[in-house]
């Protein structure tokens, strides 16, 4: 008589399916099997996320979900690789075959956004945006400091040379879209480092329309004259003409750059073509890899020739070790984004958002600009239900609903507590919903905040917390179920069996 099988990849291997097996499912299942041997608690998080992510309706508009192919990409032995340096240009030794991946996932991207070259390095947006903000500088800045010096590396300046390049380089101006009117915090906000590298300022959108004024970015960048116009966006649900604030740009001769990282899944599946296309537009293309580009999380720079070099500067100028293991993952995502299937996701991501938009506006809620070019929604739940988008965010998850507040152009109640919501629609799209499923979320949303009642202050029963708030049992149950019914009808990852995987995820002592 032979002994039960103890371990899950045992038992998964021993189930009777059809189909035949599916390589990905058996490799998450075998990490997992082993991983809980090396580490309970760090396999049951990874478990309980799965059935957290199973379980929620994912309407985070900066995340998605990847495939189980570039998520295996990621995990393994290039981990443990350093390269400092680009490919065929390393300061360690071995890297042959790190040069060739990173090689391929630039050559992807290239092909990919049509750019002229692409830097696959960056670890985050974040660090794509300072790498391209070095390599400007580097370009429009300190080589012409340089050639004038007539030295070709800053070692050999003098001190005052040095001490005149560092003020030159300190003196420069950015102007991008200001923070509440949905640019990034990578943007000029006051918080980050990008205003303390330049003399930062701001374009806003109209204060009625709440959309961007192209004659008043004009005005604004005619005044400032900066050396960066920066355009993007986190939460702004309009396209932006980009051949429009190239033309501004060459006005006043700025490098235009433009921070692409929530939609270049859009770009890159043709649903932003032409004048909405940054990368036929632009000195610089900033992005991250995952959002609706659906890969891993990672940066990305692309670039025209003239800024090739000095991007590729990003070590040492503010990366140190690459991660290969993560270029790896991104190389998939890209080859992946190349099929015909991703441009279909593309539109339908844009297609699910505005019918989202629709479906919300029909119920009464109040959503900027009317309704969306892309693949988020931006709703003023202080306008719709006098609530704040803490209030809304906290309670929407209690009814299996996950996304995020955010601030609304001239926000009264601040980035923290905030008066609006961002959703969006880009993994909700990867899991195959549609149009009658954004009408249905739409109205288990409305449904619920329609009920929420801010808490009375105990200090003050005639104030309201802005945080604290009242559902009854009820109505959250009803918006579970509903919820439990959509998710059951477009499961995450079905190969991967939710029993075994149940087993690992322990609950939270």
């Amino acid at each position: 008589m032979h002994d039960q099988p103890t371990s899950l990849l045992e038992r998964y291997l021993g189930q009777e399916r059809t189909g035949g097996l599916d390589p990905a499912a058996v490799a998450v299942i075998a990490s997992l099997d082993h991983l809980r041997q090396a580490s309970p608690v760090i396999a049951s998080g990874i478990a309980r996320e799965l059935q957290s992510q199973r379980t929620n309706l994912k309407l985070i508009a900066s995340e998605n979900y990847s495939s189980l192919s570039v998520q295996l990409a990621q995990g393994n032995l290039l981990t443990d690789k350093y390269a400092e340096g680009v490919p065929g240009h390393r300061f360690y030794a071995g890297c042959d075959n790190v040069d060739d991946i990173e090689a391929e996932a630039a050559r992807l991207a290239c092909e990919l956004f049509g750019a002229d070259h692409a830097y696959v390095q960056p670890h985050s947006g974040a660090d794509a945006n300072l790498v391209a903000f070095h390599a400007i500088l580097h370009q429009r800045v300190e080589r012409p400091f340089l050639e004038k010096a007539g030295v070709s590396d800053v070692a050999k300046l003098g001190d005052d040379d040095w001490a005149e390049l560092r003020r030159q380089l300190g003196s420069q101006r950015l102007l991008g879209l200001d923070y509440y009117s949905g640019g990034h915090l990578t943007h000029g906000y006051r918080h980050n480092a990008s205003a303390r590298l330049f003399e930062a300022h701001s374009y806003a959108v109209d204060p009625e329309t709440k959309r961007l004024d192209m004659a008043e970015v004009r005005e604004r960048a005619h005044a400032v004259k900066p050396l960066v116009l920066l355009a993007g966006y986190s939460a702004y649900s309009r396209r932006i003409d980009f051949a429009q604030m190239r033309a501004i740009a060459d006005e006043v001769g700025a490098v235009f750059m433009v921070d692409m990282a929530h939609f270049a899944g859009l770009v890159a599946g043709k649903a932003f073509t032409g004048d909405h296309d940054p990368v036929r537009h632009a000195h610089v293309v900033t992005s991250t890899t995952h959002k609706t580009l659906r890969g891993p999380r990672g940066g990305l720079v692309l670039c025209t020739q003239e800024f090739a070099e000095s991007v590729d500067k990003g070590c040492p100028a503010v990366l140190g070790g690459p991660l290969p293991h993560a270029i790896a993952a991104k190389a998939v995502a890209f080859q992946e984004a190349l099929s015909a299937d991703f441009a279909d996701y593309a539109a339908a991501v844009v297609r699910n958002a505005q019918a989202l938009a629709s479906a919300l506006v029909d119920r009464g809620a109040s959503v900027l600009t009317g309704g969306t070019d892309n693949h988020l929604v931006l709703v003023d739940v202080a306008a719709s239900w006098g609530l704040t988008g803490r209030q809304a965010e906290s309670a929407l998850r209690e009814c299996g609903i996950t996304l995020n507040r955010n601030s609304l152009p001239f926000d009264v109640n601040g980035p923290w507590y905030t008066s609006g919501l961002r959703l969006g629609t880009p993994a909700l799209t990867t899991l195959g919903m549609g149009p009658a499923e954004m009408a249905e979320i739409a109205d288990i949303l409305c449904t619920v905040l329609a009920a929420v009642h801010p808490r009375p202050l105990p200090s003050d029963p005639t104030a309201t917390s802005k945080a604290k708030y009242d559902l009854a049992d009820d109505t959250a149950q009803a918006a579970r179920k509903r919820v439990s019914e959509l998710l059951g009808a477009y499961p995450l990852y079905p190969s991967l069996d939710a029993d075994l995987i149940a087993e690992v995820a322990v609950a939270r002592g």
